[in-house]
């Protein structure tokens, strides 16, 4: 099964190349990680590179551009436009594929307390790492900057790290970590150096200032250019598309008597993001990613039905024998996944017929959009078949472990407690996507034609099978489990998982 990894180290550089690719060699010399892009801005003195991969060997790279940065950057000569309070100023931590963000928030501990171990730069944890409500906003942590937050943490407790004694590295300052969903790092230039003029665009369009949705801004002076420029991050580019935040940068700017003359995007983009700028300028009618070639290829690919020749049954046997055969996997957690991954198959194709029917014209954008989100939700489930059988593999693994001496024995148990836990994440896991699932079928089942309510109504009865099914997973692992803690939680959410599927709706069709 692959597990995917995304992050996104910034580094407080971007003006001695030499450097940069110094601490790019670093992480790039970890096996199985990938670095697929990189940007340095010299206005902001500032470099972004974005690595992929595995989750450890990600964290491992991670990690080692930290120490590598704190070798050659010093803050207390460093100047640019961009706020930092580290030479490495954040790390975060992205899913990607076959991880949660849950996932990630654990590889963003783990990665703090190396940071700290190997290096003694202190960590402080953001977004869905934060440890505390005012530290998930980077903001809130960067205030004051790398000078005025080594001032301040000697006299105020309230701005100590997570990880780490209450003081900054002498040149390296501190690193943020952390986990979040996919970001959009997006700029936009003005025709004039005038930095007010770019800062009062931002607070007219940053959430925080009453603007719009997952959108964080702040003016920026770009004296190499002689510009302005408003910078972006766009935390959520499906709530506020990277378009909508264009046009009105674009009538703010005119209403102060500028223009724009470009924009650039720092690091990746989602092929999503573009698919919704191109159908929005464009004003493609009825638009779905389903029409792009690339989404089509890359599903026909994906599934064996590109084989175009075999019949249904036959592409579905080889499973269905794999799970007869007289072995513990796949089990129970996986035919849970396959279930909801069916559930939302079946929704996804509703979605996709209906959006193009002409008398539903009038519901043709959230047809698409639920057609999108259950493609995803899908594939989600599919990994979960795998994942959930690999999570039992490694409990038979950890009991197969020798038992004789006193220290075995340990090793053994604490190998079953930690594979248990795993077994009980993955089927956890399963449950909530299928939940969700659930969800969006309620919401596309008034949306549908009235001949497509029976294939809403059995996809809204798998979803809730594969999150009965899980739970039922998760329920006999607990049994095993010593960690009150870890139990506890796990109890709540499965509770909770399970108000969230309404039998009765099912049955009555409603």
């Amino acid at each position: 099964m692959k597990r995917l990894v995304e992050c996104v180290p910034n580094f407080s550089e971007g003006r001695q190349i030499a450097k940069v690719d110094a601490i790019v060699n670093a992480m790039r010399a970890v096996p199985g990680v990938y670095v697929l892009d990189r940007e340095s801005d010299a206005d902001h003195n500032r470099s972004v590179v974005t690595l992929a991969g595995e989750p450890e060997a990600i964290r491992e790279a991670a990690v080692r551009g930290v120490g590598k940065a704190a070798e050659l950057i010093d803050l207390t000569r460093q100047t640019g436009a961009h706020p930092r309070i580290g030479a490495t100023d954040v790390v975060p931590f992205i899913p990607i594929e076959g991880v949660t963000i849950e996932d990630c928030v654990a590889l963003a501990n783990a990665a703090g307390r190396e940071i700290w171990e190997r290096y003694h730069i202190p960590v402080y944890f953001y977004e869905a790492a934060a440890r505390s409500p005012e530290r998930v906003n980077l903001e809130n942590i960067r205030r004051g900057q790398f000078e005025g937050l080594r001032e301040e943490v000697l006299r105020n407790p309230q701005r100590a790290p997570d990880i780490g004694e209450p003081r900054l590295h002498s040149t390296a300052g501190a690193t943020v970590v952390g986990a979040r969903k996919f970001l959009i790092a997006y700029n936009i230039n003005l025709n004039t150096p005038d930095l007010d003029i770019a800062k009062r665009i931002a607070k007219t369009i940053r959430f925080s200032s009453g603007g719009m949705p997952c959108v964080k801004a702040m003016g920026v002076d770009l004296r190499a250019r002689n510009l302005a420029q408003v910078s972006m991050n766009l935390t959520d580019f499906e709530q506020t598309p990277i378009h909508r935040v264009f046009e009105t940068v674009k009538r703010e700017a005119g209403r102060l008597g500028v223009g724009i003359v470009g924009s650039e995007i720092v690091g990746l983009i989602p092929r999503r993001a573009i698919e919704m700028t191109a159908e929005f300028y464009l004003q493609v009618e009825n638009f779905s990613p389903a029409q792009v070639l690339e989404n089509r290829l890359e599903e026909s690919l994906d599934g064996a039905a590109g084989t175009g020749t075999a019949s249904l049954a036959a592409l579905a046997q080889p499973f269905i024998d794999s799970v007869a055969n007289p072995t513990p996997v796949p089990g129970g957690g996986s035919i849970a996944a396959l279930a909801g991954s069916l559930g939302a198959a079946l929704g996804q194709m509703v979605a996709g017929i209906s959006f193009k029917k002409k008398s539903l014209a009038a519901h043709a954008q959230p047809l698409a959009d639920l057609a999108e989100q259950l493609r995803r939700a899908s594939r989600s489930l599919t990994v979960g078949i795998d994942r959930d059988a690999a999570s039992f593999e490694s409990v038979l693994a950890a009991h197969r472990l020798p038992r004789g001496t006193a220290e075995e024995q340990d090793g053994r148990n604490l190998a079953i407690q930690q594979a248990l836990k795993g077994a009980v994440n993955a089927p956890l896991e399963i449950a909530r996507n299928a939940a969700e699932v659930f969800e969006m079928l309620g919401q596309l089942e008034p949306l549908a034609g009235p001949s497509m309510l029976s294939d809403v109504r059995v996809g809204r009865m798998m979803a809730a099978t594969a999150v009965r099914g899980a739970l039922e997973n998760v329920a006999i692992n607990l049994g095993s489990i010593t960690d009150a803690d870890f139990s506890s939680r796990a109890r709540s959410e499965a509770l909770s998982l399970a108000s969230r599927i309404d039998e009765s709706s099912v049955a009555a069709g409603r």
